[in-house]
């Protein structure tokens, strides 16, 4: 199963969002796989400064327990002053609607 997904960045902030990432938390690493997450990517369209993530899960429902553990939330709030966020930190993303995939 995967999913695709888009968020906004706020302007003059990409290169801050690029660090971050390459330095990811061995702790927000391991919570990935353990919620069944692999094969992660996000791109970034420099003009709009919109967000395309991919991921490939194993269960939808394992993948939303993740939302709730405490490294997520520490991750959320980490993030929150770069990309735009809901009240709780979470990062506004809209899933996508996949419409063509090839192995």
């Amino acid at each position: 199963m995967y999913k695709g997904f888009k968020m906004k960045l706020f302007a003059g902030q990409e290169a801050e969002y690029e660090k971050r990432h390459n330095e990811l938390w061995p702790k927000m690493q391991e919570m990935i796989h353990e919620h069944g997450g692999k094969n992660y990517s996000i791109f970034l369209d420099r003009e709009t400064l919109t967000l395309f993530g991919y991921i490939e899960i194993e269960d939808e429902a394992l993948w939303a327990k993740g939302a709730d553990t405490e490294i997520n939330r520490k991750w959320w709030d980490f993030m929150a002053d770069i990309m735009e966020t809901n009240p709780d930190n979470s990062p506004v993303a809209i899933d996508l609607h996949p419409v063509f995939h090839l192995d």
